[in-house]
């Protein structure tokens, strides 16, 4: 082979290599005007200018599309929301006739990792497809099926957090839903905000001592369950017990730290109550060693967080938590009036008593009963 040979042979290689590289990005209609869009890992991914069919995938995924209102996009649902009604999922009870309908997609749930099916995204051939993924997940789900893949993860950390500002900017630009994505984040900084002003000033020694036991993570958790940095507590100032722990995030507490901590107020997640009382049965002495087993003063508040932050539970736990902890500040404060406002602004539809029938209920509790 001689010199000229050898470049060429070389040129064409590295052609091709740029070609592939190039293909990552390109939609399916490649003819067709596109765009470019940045995803929350700052992968930059080319899609068709005017996005028509959607699919949503994985944790939280599923949930912006329905506060965006853009549901009916929606060209495949994963198993998780189409075989299953349940309310831990905010959005699951008013969508879930319509993912029933729709062709499966994929598993479903919160890792991250790319469960999609290729196969049946390559049959529906969507426009884009918005997947709470990893980078990594996002790029083997698009050399799988040639589609556009955005990532719209998010995670749940403390009070609705600015992952999930970035993932709604995201996903309502892919879709063509700026305004509304916007009229979203106001909505949760003006409550934010309320919050703020009805809980700020308040001395650390006016201010009860709050434990919150069972909280779900990664699964159901008995009364050891519990969260540093727990969002609807830091959202109206309160003394979380649980940040004394130096520990980050979800932990199991220790019950002789809990005993020492004696919190004034418990909040339990009615979801995992037959697991406290089947604790309580075994030992007894324990929880009526609490001041606030003795004195009545446990309450249930639904879990927030399953399959990524329900951000209107996440905002109605925050009020029912004012209520209980400062009742002058949150004089007028009805639970199941702002649970209606906050429901029906994100999902259309008022849930609240579609909760509480399916157990997730505010309200005093008796632990054992």
């Amino acid at each position: 082979m001689n010199r000229t040979t050898t470049t060429l042979a070389v040129l064409l290689a590295l052609l091709a290599g740029l070609s592939a590289c190039a293909v990552r990005n390109v939609p399916p209609a490649a003819s067709a005007e596109t765009r470019i869009v940045t995803d929350v890992w700052g992968r930059e991914v080319r899609i068709p200018a005017e996005v028509r069919t959607i699919v949503a995938l994985g944790s939280g995924a599923p949930r912006i599309a329905a506060y965006l209102g853009v549901v009916d996009m929606m060209a495949g649902s994963e198993r998780m929301d189409a075989e299953t009604f349940s309310v831990l999922r905010d959005f699951n009870p008013v969508h879930h006739q319509t993912f029933r309908a729709l062709p499966i997609v994929g598993r479903g749930g919160g890792s991250g990792n790319n469960n999609a099916y290729p196969e049946e995204l390559i049959k529906l051939a969507p426009d884009v497809i918005l997947a709470a993924f990893s980078p990594e997940a996002a790029d083997e789900l698009f050399f799988q099926t040639h589609i556009p893949v955005v990532s719209v993860r998010y995670f749940s950390v403390n009070f609705i957090d600015d992952s999930f500002y970035r993932a709604v900017r995201v996903f309502a630009e892919v879709v063509g839903a700026r305004e509304r994505g916007e009229e979203v984040l106001s909505f949760i900084q003006g409550h934010k905000a309320e919050l703020q002003r009805r809980t700020y000033g308040i001395p650390g020694g006016e201010k009860p001592r709050v434990y919150a036991g069972a909280v779900t993570f990664n699964g159901r958790r008995g009364f050891s369950g519990t969260y540093s940095n727990f969002g609807p507590l830091m959202a109206i100032n309160a003394l979380n017990v649980a940040d004394e722990a130096g520990m980050e995030g979800f932990f199991e507490a220790n019950l002789e730290h809990v005993v020492l901590w004696d919190p004034d107020v418990i909040f339990l997640d009615p979801g995992n109550m037959d697991l406290v009382n089947a604790e309580y049965a075994a030992n007894p002495a324990f929880f009526n060693s609490l001041r606030a087993v003795r004195e009545g003063r446990v309450y249930a508040m639904p879990a927030f967080n399953f399959a990524a932050t329900n951000v209107t539970y996440a905002l109605m736990n925050a009020y029912f938590a004012g209520t209980v902890l400062f009742p002058e500040r949150f004089a007028g404060v009805d639970i199941a009036r702002i649970s209606a406002e906050i429901l029906t602004f994100f999902l259309g539809e008022n849930t609240f008593d579609v909760m509480a029938r399916n157990g997730l209920s505010f309200g005093r509790v008796t632990i054992g009963e």
